[in-house]
């Protein structure tokens, strides 16, 4: 059975801002050999198409992002959205019944499932599927931005802490 895993970089103040800043390079090779290992995607319309930029290789790229591109080409992917009519290579597209598709996911499969995406997250939170959730916190004030946890109240209970390089601590999370 999958664990179903929300986590995403945050700014000090709570927001998840993929323009306010970036991963260093440590936390960049983590990323890599995390998504590597992942037994899918399951994305929310407006990070999908964030993370789309992975979809077509660019000359400027280093080895390790397109390291990146590669290994999230790889991976599958369900993209929950009622207004997109088609999504990109590997993916496919989730419009209706987000409970019973995620369900048989975690059911279907071995290892962890990414959550991406902090509108999708509180959806899966207020149906109880997410088990693990994953802050990789900077040391970084945006004073805006959408936030981590999107509207939900919830009691965590802390099950790890890792200094994950370049200032960035990753704080894991169980429901209490």
């Amino acid at each position: 059975m999958a664990k179903l895993v929300y986590g995403m970089n945050m700014s000090l103040d709570g927001y998840v801002d993929h323009q306010g800043f970036a991963p260093g390079p440590r936390l960049f090779r983590h990323f890599i050999a995390q998504v590597r290992d992942l037994a899918g995607s399951v994305y929310g319309r407006r990070m999908y198409e964030v993370m789309r930029y992975w979809d077509e290789d660019s000359p400027d790229w280093s080895a390790e992002e397109r390291d990146f591109a590669e290994a999230w080409r790889r991976q599958p992917k369900w993209v929950v959205s009622r207004s997109l009519a088609s999504v990109g290579p590997n993916a496919t597209l989730v419009a209706y019944d987000l409970e019973a598709v995620v369900k048989k996911l975690k059911t279907e499969l071995a290892g962890e499932i990414e959550v991406a995406g902090p509108d999708l997250a509180r959806s899966l939170t207020e149906l109880d599927l997410i088990d693990e959730y994953r802050i990789y916190l900077h040391p970084v004030v945006l004073g805006r931005g959408k936030p981590f946890f999107a509207g939900y109240a919830l009691r965590l209970r802390l099950v790890a802490s890792d200094v994950m390089g370049e200032d960035v601590v990753r704080l894991t999370y169980v429901r209490a």
